[in-house]
C-alpha cells in the first residue's frame, strides 16, 4: 500500500495540516468567492471521499491557502480546491501546499480539472492533457418520464457498481453521501433489474448543478436530464461535460444550454480506462 502521510511541513510560520470539517466549509467559501459556485452541502459530502485528504495552510495561525488531494484508493487520486487567498499570492505559499498535496498522493495516477491557462504549470508537475471539460448552463423546462425513478429505491451495491464503469475508482462513502444529501435529487433509469443511467441534481450557492450524469446512451441521458430539469424550479442548471464525448456536448446544446467555462482534465499517468462515452456530466471539478 502506498503511504498517504507526507512529512509535516512547517517553515517560517507557514504550517500545512489536514483540515477539519469546518475548514472544508471555509475552503468552499473561498471557492465561491472565486466564482466556482459550490453546492450547499459539498463540505459534508467531500469530507467522506477522504477525510485526511484536505489541507489548509496557515500563516501565523491565519488560514491563507487550501487544497484537496483525495486518495480514492491505492492507485488513483484527484487534486482540487487549490486556492491561495489573493493577498498572499506570488509569495510561494501555493507551491508549498501543492507539493504537500502531491506528496500525500504519492505514486498514484493523479487527476485534476484546472483552468486552461494553468496547463503549463501543471505540466511541470508531470500532468498531461487528456481532454477539456466544458461547463454548460441554462434554464430548462424539462419533463417527467415514467421510467425515471428515485435512486433511493435501488440497491446501493448496484448503483456503486454502475458508477464504477464511469469513474476510475469505487467511492462508496462519498457516493452514499452524495446521492442522499439534502437539497438534492438523485434519479436513475432501470431496464428490468439493470441500472442504465443515473444522475444527481444538487442545490448550489446560485442555481443548481447536475453531476454526475452517467448513462448507457444519449437517449437515456436525455430522459434523466429532462426529469431533473423539470424539478429545478426554473433555476439556472449547470452541467460539466467532457468535450471528448460529442454526444454529451450535443445533449447540452440540444437542451438550450450555453458554454460558460472550461477546464483542462489532466492526469499524471495514463487516462483512466472508464466508459467515457457514457459520461454526459462529471461529478464535480473538485473531486473528479
Amino acid at each position: 500500500m502506498i503511504s498517504k502521510t507526507p512529512t509535516p511541513h512547517v517553515h517560517d510560520d507557514f504550517t500545512i495540516r489536514a483540515m477539519n470539517r469546518a475548514e472544508i466549509a471555509l475552503a468552499l467559501d473561498w471557492a465561491a468567492a472565486e466564482g466556482w459556485n459550490p453546492g450547499r452541502n459539498d463540505a459534508q459530502c467531500f469530507g467522506e471521499a477522504d477525510p485526511s485528504g484536505f489541507f489548509i495552510g496557515t500563516l501565523r495561525g491565519q488560514p491563507i491557502a487550501c487544497i484537496s488531494a483525495v486518495a480514492y484508493d491505492d492507485a488513483f487520486g484527484f487534486i482540487g480546491l487549490y486556492i491561495v487567498k489573493p493577498e498572499f499570492r506570488g509569495m510561494g505559499f501555493g507551491v508549498r501546499i501543492w507539493q504537500h498535496a502531491m506528496a500525500y498522493l504519492g505514486e498514484r495516477n493523479i487527476g485534476l480539472d484546472g483552468v486552461v491557462a494553468q496547463q503549463p504549470n501543471y505540466r511541470k508537475s508531470g500532468f498531461k492533457l487528456a481532454y477539456r471539460n466544458i461547463r454548460f448552463q441554462g434554464v430548462m423546462a424539462g419533463k417527467a418520464h415514467a421510467d425515471v425513478k428515485e435512486v433511493a429505491t435501488l440497491p446501493f451495491d448496484r448503483l456503486l457498481a454502475y458508477d464504477a464503469r464511469f469513474f476510475p475508482s469505487r467511492r462508496p462513502e462519498f457516493l452514499a453521501q452524495w446521492v442522499g444529501q439534502a437539497d438534492a435529487i438523485a434519479v436513475a433509469t432501470v431496464s428490468e433489474t439493470r441500472i442504465t443511467g443515473y444522475a444527481v441534481l444538487r442545490a448550489c450557492r446560485e442555481g443548481c448543478k447536475v453531476g454526475p450524469l452517467f448513462a448507457d446512451d444519449e437517449q437515456i441521458a436525455a430522459r434523466l436530464l429532462d426529469a431533473l430539469a423539470a424539478r429545478s424550479r426554473s433555476q439556472p442548471v449547470s452541467l460539466d461535460v467532457p468535450e471528448a464525448n460529442p454526444s454529451a456536448v450535443a445533449l447540452a446544446e440540444r437542451h438550450g444550454m450555453s458554454r460558460i467555462f472550461e477546464t483542462a482534465r489532466m492526469y499524471t499517468r495514463q487516462v483512466p480506462a472508464i466508459e467515457l462515452e457514457g459520461v454526459f456530466g462529471v461529478t464535480t471539478f473538485e473531486l473528479g
